[in-house]
């Protein structure tokens, strides 16, 4: 019968931990660098829509510019997000 050592096992647990430990502060600072830069596009175009569009449309420009921001950030949206799919689905990344 084998017998485990207690060393080993606290060696192990402990890197894992410290794997787990990495891998989630890289999955935060990701996330709140992605947040930072989202808003950054966010207020980009909204006063690209302020400047470039809002002169075509001086009346109604409040409903329209909107529009066309919501139109612009999903268009954004999912062009990002289909590339970075097929860039995944490239590297063998499982979603």
């Amino acid at each position: 019968m084998a017998t485990t050592h207690p060393q080993k096992s606290k060696a192990t647990k402990e890197k894992s931990f410290h794997r787990e430990l990495i891998q989630q502060l890289v999955t935060l600072s990701t996330s709140g660098f992605g947040l930072v830069a989202a808003l950054a596009w966010n207020e980009a175009i909204q006063t690209l829509v302020q400047q470039d569009i809002q002169r075509f449309f001086p009346s109604q420009s409040g409903v329209i510019s909107r529009f066309i921001y919501a139109l612009l950030i999903t268009a954004l949206a999912v062009l990002i997000t289909y590339q970075l799919s097929r860039l995944a689905s490239r590297w063998g990344v499982k979603k």
